[in-house]
C-alpha cells in the first residue's frame, strides 16, 4: 500500500510539471501532438527509470563515503548524474533513429534535450538527498511515479493543444500564450489533488 501511495503522490499530488515545474522545455516544445507527446513521454518514462536505478546505485557504492573507494565524492553528484543522463538519451536516440525513424523525426532536438530535462536530473538528485527513499526499492517506485506524471502531464496537454486548434482564440492569446493559459489551468486542477492528503 505504501507503495502504491508513493506512486500516486508523485505522479498527481506532486506532479513533476505541474507541481514541481520542472521540464517545462518539453512540456511545451513537444506537446503540439499527441503522438509526439506520447512518444517524448515514453523516452522519459524509460530514461528516468534506468537513470534512477543506476545513479542511486552509482552514488550508493562510488560516491558516498561507505562505497567502494571509502571517501566522500558526493560533490560529484551532478557531473555523474549528467554523464549517466547523457548517456542513456544517446541510446533511446540511436534506438528510435533505427527502428521507430518517424518517431524520432517528429521529437527532433527535443529528444537530445532530455540529456538536459531538469525533471530526469531533478529526479535523480532528489532520490539519492531525501531521507524517503533509503532503498533502492523507493527509488524505483518514485521513479516510476514521478515519470508516469510527467507523461500524463505531456499527453493531457497535447489532448488540449490538438483541440484547441479547431476553436475561435483571440488574437492576443494565439500560439504560446494559449498554451500557457492551459497549463496554468491544468496546474490548477492537478492542486486538487493535494487534498488527497498523502505524504510525498
Amino acid at each position: 500500500m505504501t507503495f502504491l501511495m508513493m506512486l500516486i503522490s508523485s505522479a498527481l499530488v506532486s506532479n513533476v510539471v505541474l507541481s514541481r515545474f520542472l521540464g517545462i522545455c518539453p512540456f511545451l516544445g513537444v506537446s503540439s501532438s499527441v503522438k509526439t507527446a506520447r512518444g517524448m513521454g515514453i523516452a522519459v518514462v524509460f530514461v528516468v527509470f534506468i537513470s534512477t536505478l543506476a545513479t542511486f546505485l552509482i552514488n550508493k557504492y562510488l560516491l558516498e563515503v561507505g562505497g567502494i573507494f571509502g571517501i566522500d565524492l558526493t560533490y560529484l553528484q551532478t557531473i555523474v548524474f549528467i554523464l549517466v543522463i547523457a548517456c542513456l538519451v544517446q541510446f533511446v536516440e540511436m534506438f528510435l533513429k533505427k527502428y521507430i525513424k518517424s518517431l524520432y523525426n517528429a521529437l527532433g532536438v527535443y529528444l537530445p534535450l532530455i540529456t538536459t530535462n531538469c525533471a530526469v536530473l531533478g529526479v535523480a538528485l532528489t532520490v539519492v538527498d531525501n531521507v524517503k527513499y533509503p532503498t533502492l526499492i523507493y527509488a524505483i517506485f518514485y521513479s516510476i511515479g514521478t515519470s508516469i506524471g510527467f507523461f500524463i502531464a505531456i499527453v493531457l496537454l497535447a489532448n488540449i493543444r490538438e483541440r484547441i486548434e479547431y476553436n475561435d482564440i483571440p488574437k492576443a492569446f494565439e500560439g504560446k500564450p494559449i498554451v500557457l493559459v492551459a497549463a496554468c489551468l491544468m496546474s490548477i486542477a492537478f492542486y486538487g489533488f493535494s487534498t488527497l492528503n498523502i505524504g510525498g
